[in-house]
């Protein structure tokens, strides 16, 4: 040991693991050999810096060198060798990451994009469930190279510089990392003519029929997957999905709650007060509807199955139905008669609830009232 493990990673001897980690992470992007590739002391510092956090990281190790100022060379060696105990992990993968934006190479083929389309559809389509075919842009595979981005009748070539492995191994002391390499991209293959159709990139925009099939139930935000509908893979990968997001547009009449349907209903005071057929509305058409003597304004009635199916098949929702009485605004000589002659007789007797109320307000004021 030449020089203080301490001062090498810059730290204090009471220093946390969090803080000795980081002073590495520092100093070994600042001094990694490919990072200096002309300053021989850059690499000699580099060493220094992995020795020390080798023996830093480790609370046993780092226990042994604060008492004796050492540690044992065979023992380091041999864990060195084997790879045990010398706590990198994902802090090594941080740092070439930070050197070379990313460790080795990638494949040739990858998965082609998902893609998302927005349906517009009603609530009856909605309740019902519905085909159609919609007309889809996206990226297909080149029907003149087949994907391949060659001309027809040539072939990629491997990439004399990767030998096609897509990567370049460098070596610097006991690190040895592999970069993508830079002719190719990691692809491990050049093109040298490419196709005429899609220029090399192996897709082209095409426009596709797309059979899409929505299940009964679906409401706004539903999105459905369609699997390998979307945009085709790149050498021969596979192809992305297309996923269908519903849009349900605004009813007129009805207004959805889950499964349930409510509906307002107006009728007039006098059906309220005698009661009789009414027609109600639902997606299937009109019903009739029982107003029983005597339905108060705003009472609401439910209809049991006459909602929307449930999408995963649990039955029916319900429709509910809120009365709206409807006062009239004209009246005819006749119709005036009628009811002074009924508000006459309502004076004498008094409704049920204009009773309890007087009555109510008679006992709070002590009388005088009504």
């Amino acid at each position: 040991m030449s020089r203080d493990y301490y001062q090498i990673l810059g730290v204090s001897r009471s220093a946390s693991p969090e803080e000795i980690k980081k002073a590495y992470r520092r100093l070994a992007l600042k001094f990694h050999p490919d990072k200096n590739p002309d300053d021989p002391a850059a690499a000699e510092q580099f060493t220094e810096i992995n020795e020390a956090y080798e023996v830093l990281s480790n609370p046993e190790r780092r226990r042994e060198y604060d008492l004796s100022g050492t540690v044992g060379g065979a023992r380091l060696a041999a864990e060195r060798a084997s790879g045990f105990g010398m706590g990198f992990g994902g802090l090594f993968e941080d740092i070439l990451e930070g050197i070379f934006g990313g460790v080795g190479g990638r494949s040739a083929a990858h998965r082609g994009a998902d893609l998302r389309y927005t349906m517009t559809m009603t609530l009856e389509e909605a309740a019902k469930g519905l085909k159609r075919e919609v007309t889809v842009p996206r990226l297909e595979a080149c029907g003149g190279c087949r994907g391949t981005g060659a001309r027809p009748g040539t072939q990629p070539q491997a990439c004399p510089a990767c030998r096609g492995r897509g990567q370049i191994r460098f070596s610097r002391g006991f690190l040895t990392v592999d970069q993508t390499c830079h002719r190719c991209g990691g692809e491990g293959s050049t093109i040298g003519s490419p196709c005429r159709t899609c220029q090399g990139e192996g897709r082209i925009t095409q426009e596709r029929m797309v059979t899409l099939r929505v299940p009964p139930g679906v409401e706004t935000g539903t999105r459905l997957r369609i699997s390998g509908e979307g945009e085709a893979g790149f050498k021969g990968g596979q192809p992305g999905d297309l996923y269908v997001v519903i849009q349900v547009a605004e009813h007129p009449i009805f207004r959805r709650e889950g499964d349930d349907l409510t509906c307002e209903v107006p009728i007039s005071f006098t059906h309220a007060a005698l009661g009789g057929e009414a027609q109600v509305p639902t997606l299937n058409g009109m019903i009739p509807f029982h107003v029983p003597p005597g339905t108060q304004p705003g009472t609401e009635f439910r209809l049991e199955g006459c909602g929307l199916p449930n999408l995963r098949g649990y039955g029916r929702g319900d429709l509910r139905v809120k009365v709206l009485v409807e006062i009239p605004s004209h009246l005819t000589h006749k119709q005036r008669e009628l009811l002074e002659e009924l508000h006459r007789q309502e004076n004498g007797e008094g409704t049920p609830l204009s009773r309890s109320f007087f009555e109510k307000v008679r006992e709070l004021f002590g009388g005088g009232v009504g």
